[in-house]
């Protein structure tokens, strides 16, 4: 099993970064998807035979999944002041460690990153075992998405 890390060196180091960075770093993953499209496009319909458009498909949703997540995901993981009883509260998200993804192979770059955003974003590191028939994939992952 091989380890695939896709946030940022900030993220990777292990440093803790805030929401605000983590964000900022998957904003430079979708600029890094839309910049290498067609290269990652043509890998994904080459490895699995899928149609090149439906491969493109993958890639632009995928840049938009971690646009949408670095918009709105700050909010979904801002502290929030509550009342319990009588009793002021606080609701806070901290990282719960490593989480392990084992993907299938129909869609290799969406299926990890549908995962790996949230995850990532959270603060948590993401473990993840690839199809062993999309291994290229795995590779422009580590390439592209550091």
């Amino acid at each position: 099993m091989r380890r695939l890390v896709l946030r940022s060196r900030a993220i990777v180091s292990g440093a803790p970064a805030s929401v605000a960075q983590r964000a900022d770093a998957l904003r430079q993953v979708g600029s890094v998807l839309r910049s290498r499209a067609e290269e990652m496009a043509q890998m994904i319909s080459l490895e699995m035979g899928k149609p090149i458009a439906q491969a493109r498909g993958e890639v632009t949703k995928s840049a938009n999944l971690c646009d949408w997540y670095a918009e709105h995901g700050p909010a979904m993981l801002a502290t929030e002041a509550t009342q319990v009883e009588e009793n002021k509260a606080v609701i806070e998200y901290r990282p719960l460690g490593a989480i392990l993804a084992i993907m299938p192979w129909n869609f290799p770059l969406w299926q990890v990153l549908r995962g790996a955003v949230p995850i990532l974003l959270a603060g948590n590191s993401y473990l993840l075992k690839h199809a062993p028939n999309v291994m290229g994939q795995r590779g422009a992952d580590r390439r592209y998405l550091r």
